[in-house]
C-alpha cells in the first residue's frame, strides 16, 4: 500500500554543513497494517513521517501510495499535501478551543463544502468509533487529555484517509491514560483496517501496537521486523540496547554450526552455546545479548536440556520491585541482570544456579564505530521537483480567509502557534488530506 524507497531528506546546517535527517530510508507497509518508526530523538523518524505527508520535501527517493507516486526525485513529481488524502495526528493535538466536539470533527468536511446531511452522518460515525458520540456538544476546553487525543484522531479519520500518520500521539498523556489509550488506538486500527504509520520513541508502544517496526538511528533504518523479531533477534547492539533491557557479554566465536545457525563462544563466563546473527563467523569478536527474563534462576541445581547453558553464580545484589525481583548475579568475571518471581528469596552473597537457553542468547557483531554515509544522488539534490499547476497548494490569502477566528479572550489548548498551524492545515492542506500540521521538528 505504502512504499518508501531510498528516501533522503537533508537540510542546510550551520557554517555550510548538511543536516542528514533521513538517509536511504526504505520500507513497505501492507494495506491495513500498522507500521512503526521507532528510535531516539533526532534519529529522523518524524522527518520521514513528514516527508510521507508532504510537509517536508525530500532530497531524493520515491514515495508511492496505492500505486500512485506522491514523490519521485527521478520523475520530478511532488504531490502537495492537500492532494494526498492522508490523515495526520501530531503530538500537540491543537484542538480548536472555541468549537465543541462536533464542530472540531466536522471542520475538515465543512471546508470541503460537503452537504450538511453527509457531514453529520460521517462525523457521528467517527465520534461513535472513538467513543465521543455522547459529548458532541461539549466545549473543547472541557475535554480531558484522553478525550482531546481521541478528538484529534476523529478529525483525521472523518475524511476517510488512504493513510493515517501518527506522530507520538500519546506522549502528552499520563502513564495510566497512555496505556489505556494505546489499547483503544490498537482496537480502532484493527477494527477499521486503517493503514497506519506510527512514530514513537517509546519501545512499549511500538511492541504493543505494531504489525512491523523499523528501528531508526542517525537517520537510517537499522532493522525492520515484527515486534518479536526486533526484541528477540536484534540485528546489532544498538537495537538490542534501545529496545528493552538486556545483558551484553563480550565474547569471541570459537566455532559456527551453519546448519543450526548456532555457535560456540568463549567469554568471561566460560564457553556458551548461543544463536548466531547474520554475518557472524569463526574468530569474530561478538557481543552476546540475553534479556533479564531469559536468565532462569534456581536455588537447586538445574537439569540440563539440549542446548542449555548451566552455570553456578553468586548473588551480588537484588531489588524488590513488586511484581518481580531484579537479581545481579556474578558468573566468573561477568555480572548478569536476572528477573525472577518475588518468591525467590536467595540472600545476597549466597550461591545460585542459572540456565541460559541457547535460542535466547544472540551473538551480534561487536560495535565497529562509525557507519559509512551514503550521499544522496547529486543529480537530485541540485534542484527540487517542480509542482504542476494542478497540484499547487491553496493560495495563502484564500487559506487565511477560510480560517475560523476564535473570539477575543478565548482559551487556547496548547500554544497559539500550534492552534493556528493546525487551523491553516485544516483549511488548506488538511481539508483534503493531512490534518493538524505543526512547525517542523527534527526527530
Amino acid at each position: 500500500m505504502l512504499s518508501v524507497r531510498s528516501l533522503f531528506t537533508e537540510y542546510p546546517g550551520e557554517r555550510g554543513t548538511v543536516v542528514r535527517a533521513a538517509q536511504d530510508v526504505s520500507f513497505d507497509v501492507p494495506n491495513g497494517k500498522l507500521f512503526t518508526l521507532l528510535g531516539p530523538s533526532g534519529c529522523g523518524k518524524t522527518t520521514t513521517l513528514r516527508s510521507i505527508a508532504g510537509l517536508e520535501r525530500p532530497s531524493a527517493g520515491e514515495i508511492e501510495v496505492a500505486g500512485k507516486i506522491m514523490y519521485s526525485s527521478a520523475k520530478q513529481i511532488f504531490v502537495v499535501p492537500n492532494k494526498r488524502n492522508f490523515g495526520m495526528v501530531f503530538q500537540s493535538y491543537a484542538i480548536w478551543p472555541h468549537m465543541n466536539v462536533f464542530q472540531n470533527a466536522a471542520f475538515p468536511l465543512q471546508v470541503r463544502k460537503l452537504p450538511k446531511k453527509d457531514i453529520k452522518a460521517r462525523v457521528m460515525r467517527v465520534l461513535e468509533a472513538v467513543q465521543l458520540d455522547q459529548l458532541v456538544d461539549r466545549e473543547a476546553t472541557k475535554l480531558s487529555g484522553g478525550q482531546q487525543q481521541r478528538l484529534a484522531l476523529a478529525r483525521a479519520l472523518v475524511m476517510e484517509p488512504q493513510l493515517l500518520l501518527l506522530d507520538e500521539p500519546l506522549s502528552n498523556l499520563d502513564a495510566k491514560l497512555r496505556d489505556r489509550m494505546r489499547s483503544e488506538l490498537k482496537r480502532l486500527q484493527r477494527e477499521l483496517g486503517l493503514t497506519t504509520v506510527y512514530v514513537t520513541h517509546d519501545q512499549s508502544e511500538a511492541l504493543a501496537l505494531s504489525h512491523e517496526i523499523a528501528v531508526m538511528n542517525d537517520g537510517r533504518v537499522v532493522q525492520i521486523g515484527t515486534p518479536r523479531q526486533i526484541y528477540e533477534q536484534p540485528a546489532n547492539q544498538f537495537v538490542a540496547d534501545f529496545v528493552g533491557t538486556t545483558n551484553f557479554i563480550g565474547a569471541t566465536v570459537s566455532s559456527v554450526d551453519e546448519g543450526s545457525g548456532r555457535c560456540l563462544v568463549g567469554c568471561g563466563m566460560g564457553p556458551l552455546r548461543v544463536q548466531a546473527s547474520q554475518g557472524v563467523a569463526k574468530g569474530d569478536a561478538v557481543t552476546v545479548s540475553v534479556r533479564p527474563e531469559d536468565v532462569e534462576l534456581s536455588e537447586a541445581p538445574l537439569q540440563a536440556a539440549s542446548g542449555d547453558n548451566l552455570c553456578k553464580a553468586v548473588v551480588v545484589a537484588k531489588d524488590f520491585l513488586g511484581e518481580h525481583l531484579d537479581f545481579q548475579v556474578k558468573v566468573g568475571d561477568v555480572v548478569l541482570l536476572a528477573r525472577a518471581h518475588p518468591s525467590l528469596r536467595t540472600p545476597v552473597g549466597d550461591s545460585i544456579y542459572l540456565r541460559l537457553k541457547t535460542e535466547k542468547c544472540v551473538a551480534i557483531p561487536a560495535a565497529t564505530g562509525a557507519i559509512s554515509v551514503k550521499a544522496a544522488p547529486a543529480s537530485t539534490t541540485s534542484s527540487p521537483p517542480e509542482i504542476s499547476k494542478s497540484e499547487e497548494t491553496v493560495p495563502r490569502a484564500a487559506t487565511k480567509a477560510a480560517l475560523p477566528q476564535p473570539p477575543a479572550g478565548a482559551p487556547v489548548l496548547g500554544t497559539q502557534a500550534d492552534t493556528a498551524s493546525a487551523g491553516a492545515a485544516t483549511a488548506g492542506t488538511a481539508s483534503a488530506g493531512t490534518t493538524n500540521p505543526e512547525p517542523p521538528r527534527r526527530h
